[in-house]
């Protein structure tokens, strides 16, 4: 009986979700839906909301910036049940309709992986201005969580917890983004050595699948969807809400950034505080190559014991390694927070005239990157290209990788930041769909580049994307094992490469909660399949 059931079920991923077959009745190509198959739709559902079809070249674009697929409608919903309901409709029509359904929420993916050409965008942020936020503040210490809309905003989760004295455990660099955007990610940044990603500090989501259903689900109950959806780049499931695991929150932030000359140094120093329970509680690192002035722009915002030392350094025509690393600290900890940090600090081998520090609030830190977006905005650099390509590199191999990179593929970083630190997979939930290499302890190297449209030169969008290639070419053929991060990749040959041994698990949740490929086609795994009657 098992066997029979296993043959069935490859049976129907072939049919439903293979890529071409019996082309005179069934095509993978793309399907314009009539304007009349919507507003039909329109009529015949109810909604707390809109479905709007003006106004929706928005819905085209994302961070990205390189990718436009317009769709035909937007939907503004106002409950989980107008998600439920569209979904469903679309479901029932069967694979007649090439309708599909991409869930939008701030707009910051990369390449167009929130776009749903012709079909149906759902605008999750007007779900999260809709709903509350429902804080659970317990007894018991290590059950306090915030029950959010998953299209709220991290940075609104902030600010509403910290009025209770709390904050959620893990973040991302950047906080303008929605909770369930992040969660269908991961959610990485220099709190996750400790505290693991986003995706592992969640108690329970609300799910809408590929057909329709509502469901909740957590650890222990429907398991298989919850740690499917985390991670799971929103093929299985629409996340609507989310139980966020909060903390006590500290007050204030040692921000501190220091230099290294040599590699070597820098990755012992970030993995010794990595491997520490007692270390800082944030811990990220910067490449910088050719970089003319670096201190004197840190001097706007950071102090330094020895300016007149630091004053002596020389950045331009070397490559160099950023170690920027926080502590938090309440106001009860101040007449001891220095000394705990000077111990900390005596035992790495940074270039101690490049110690430079500051001291912020805990919103001001968490919040830092939006600093910056407001100051391109101004400058209109802000929505520009961001071909950006960020790789999962493990520990074993990462020298190799510094060493082909850069300062040989990449000859400075005056395009963008590149980020590049470790983090421990022992401390993190493994069962989740996020695919990292194999390694307990791999680096995250995010090169964050900004492409200006009308240039032809290093800064040009074809120039970047082709070193980006190499990158990518160097990975492949020193066979480094990385990951990557924000995946994006054209065929399902590549998909399957990517989640590796995992991949039969996609392939089942897929079949088993979006049978018809309708969810999230930007991603490009599956192609929803069309039966012309």
């Amino acid at each position: 009986m098992l066997k029979h059931t296993n043959l069935v079920i490859k049976i129907l991923i072939a049919l439903i979700l293979g890529c071409s077959f019996h082309k005179n009745k069934t095509s993978s190509t793309s399907y314009l839906p009539h304007h009349t198959t919507i507003t039909s739709i329109m009529k015949r559902l109810k909604l707390d909301g809109d479905l709007s079809f003006h106004n929706i070249h928005h819905a085209s674009k994302d961070f990205g910036n390189r990718y436009s697929f317009p769709p035909a409608a937007v939907l503004y919903p106002k409950s989980v049940s107008d998600i439920s309901n569209l979904i469903s409709y679309i479901f029932q029509m069967g694979p007649t309709s090439g309708l599909t359904v991409a869930p939008r929420g701030h707009g910051h993916s990369l390449e167009g992986q929130a776009q749903a050409h012709q079909g149906v965008v759902i605008n999750m942020e007007s779900l999260g201005k809709s709903q509350e936020m429902h804080f659970h503040i317990n007894k018991n210490p290590k059950t306090h969580f915030v029950d959010v809309s998953a299209g709220e905003l991290w940075i609104n989760i902030l600010h509403e917890s910290l009025k209770h004295g709390f904050a959620p455990k893990s973040w991302t660099d950047y906080l303008h983004l929605t909770v369930g955007g992040t969660l269908s990610n991961a959610g990485i940044s220099g709190q996750a050595f400790r505290h693991g990603p986003q995706i592992n500090n969640v108690y329970q989501l609300q799910v809408v699948t590929g057909t329709g259903e509502v469901v909740t689900c957590t650890e222990k109950k429907n398991s298989d969807l919850f740690y499917g959806v985390l991670g799971g780049l929103g093929q299985f499931g629409i996340i609507t809400r989310a139980h966020i695991v909060l903390e006590p929150a500290p007050k204030m932030v040692k921000w501190m950034k220091l230099l290294y000359i040599d590699f070597t140094t820098f990755t012992r120093d970030q993995e010794q505080l990595i491997s520490s329970n007692s270390s800082f509680d944030y811990v990220e690192g910067f490449v910088l190559i050719n970089r003319t002035g670096l201190l004197n722009n840190w001097r706007s915002s950071f102090e330094n014991k020895d300016p007149a030392q630091a004053s002596q350094f020389v950045s331009e025509g070397k490559t160099v390694f950023c170690l920027e690393i926080a502590k938090y600290f309440k106001q009860e900890d101040m007449g001891t927070i220095d000394q705990k940090i000077e111990t900390l600090l005596s035992k790495l081998n940074y270039n101690e005239s490049t110690l430079f520090i500051s001291e912020v609030s805990y919103v001001e830190f968490l919040d830092r990157v939006h600093v910056s977006e407001l100051k391109l905005q101004e400058k209109g650099l802000w929505d520009v290209p961001h071909p950006w390509l960020n790789l999962l590199v493990p520990k074993s191999n990462i020298h190799k990788f510094a060493n082909e990179v850069f300062g040989k593929i990449l000859t400075d970083t005056s395009n963008g930041p590149i980020l590049i630190y470790p983090v421990d997979k022992s401390r993190w939930n493994t069962k989740t769909s996020m695919v990292t290499p194999k390694e307990n302890v791999f680096y995250l190297v995010a090169f964050l580049s900004s492409a200006m449209p009308s240039s032809t030169g290093t800064d040009s969008l074809e120039y970047i994307l082709s070193q980006n290639k190499k990158i990518l070419e160097v990975c492949d053929t020193a066979n480094l094992e990385t990951k990557q991060y924000l995946p994006h990749y054209n065929t399902q040959e590549e998909w399957k490469k990517h989640f590796g041994s995992q991949w039969e698990d996609f392939l089942r949740r897929k079949l088993t909660y979006d049978p018809l490929a309708i969810l999230t086609p930007g991603q490009r795994i599956f192609q929803k399949q069309i039966t012309f009657l």
